[in-house]
């Protein structure tokens, strides 16, 4: 696959372009589902970029909305081939949350509220192959290298001097305290923490407990942003057995103003880098 080609993104784009010739023709997704004699929840899968689109699907959808532009027809036909390629991900086999990693991969900046553990960006190797073991205790060994090296590769976005991702992490003094592993392991992954949030790209505040209630007691979510204009901005929020993925204005809009507030109640950068680097202290005791 070319590196300037992500099939995630491809999808993306293709399913927001199908979007609009069908609301150009006025038509619903359950119409065109009865037109083409497939299910409702195919078409909303397909313009949401969730499936994986065919020439075909491409061919019929273009036939349904009376496309007679070649032109169109032939750049989302290519679309379509693009977004069927792999990612550098597939080389790992089966990835749960595949999707995310391909929006985490073309995105600009990605926005995170982690109340529980150390965002997967910012984690050593040793804190990440702890955490996935304690997590998924019944994970083989062989699993748990894979994700640990799917890790590590999308922490090269943060590392590349080529348009590294803007990072920006809110973490709960939660996350810091938690003893994953065992004391020397936290220590070097706090330590690695102050590290990195030194990068000029990189912005990590702590959330004390003394805070109190704050927006994002809820739980964990990402606000990813695209360089262009025409990706819409996502909100993750990863789940058990399934991810959710917020994509409508109004939405990402709600999760963007209580980000912002969850910014405001963190201590600024600098506070945060000392609160860290003294738990670290408190670990090497």
């Amino acid at each position: 696959m070319a590196s300037n080609v992500n099939p995630t993104v491809r999808r993306r784009r293709l399913g927001q372009e199908l979007r609009r010739l069908r609301e150009l023709k006025g038509m619903t997704a359950e119409e065109v589902a009865e037109r083409l004699l497939v299910s409702q929840s195919k078409i909303s899968r397909l313009e949401n970029g969730r499936r994986s689109i065919s020439q075909r699907d491409v061919r019929d959808l273009c036939g349904v909305y009376d496309v007679e532009d070649h032109r169109i027809v032939d750049s989302l036909m290519q679309m379509a081939k693009d977004s069927r390629q792999q990612g550098w991900w597939h080389a790992f086999g089966d990835i749960p949350y595949s999707v995310y990693i391909g929006l985490e991969t073309d995105a600009a900046s990605l926005r995170v509220y982690d109340p529980q553990i150390v965002p997967g960006l910012l984690q050593t190797p040793r804190y990440a192959e702890a955490l996935i073991t304690g997590a998924l205790p019944e994970t083989a060994v062989s699993d748990v290298e894979k994700r640990v090296n799917v890790r590590l590769r999308r922490q090269e976005r943060i590392l590349t001097a080529d348009q590294p991702l803007r990072l920006w992490a809110v973490i709960d003094e939660a996350a810091l305290r938690r003893v994953v592993g065992d004391r020397q392991l936290m220590r070097e992954q706090l330590e690695h923490l102050v590290e990195q949030s030194q990068l000029p790209h990189v912005t990590v505040q702590i959330l004390p407990f003394d805070m109190g209630a704050h927006p994002g007691i809820s739980g964990h979510y990402a606000i990813l942003e695209f360089p262009d204009a025409a990706d819409s901005s996502v909100v993750y929020i990863e789940g058990v057995t399934s991810d959710l993925y917020l994509e409508k204005a109004n939405d990402v809009q709600k999760y963007s103003v209580m980000y912002e507030h969850l910014r405001a109640q963190a201590l600024n950068v600098e506070a945060s880098r000392h609160f860290i680097a003294n738990i670290a202290k408190e670990y090497a005791r």
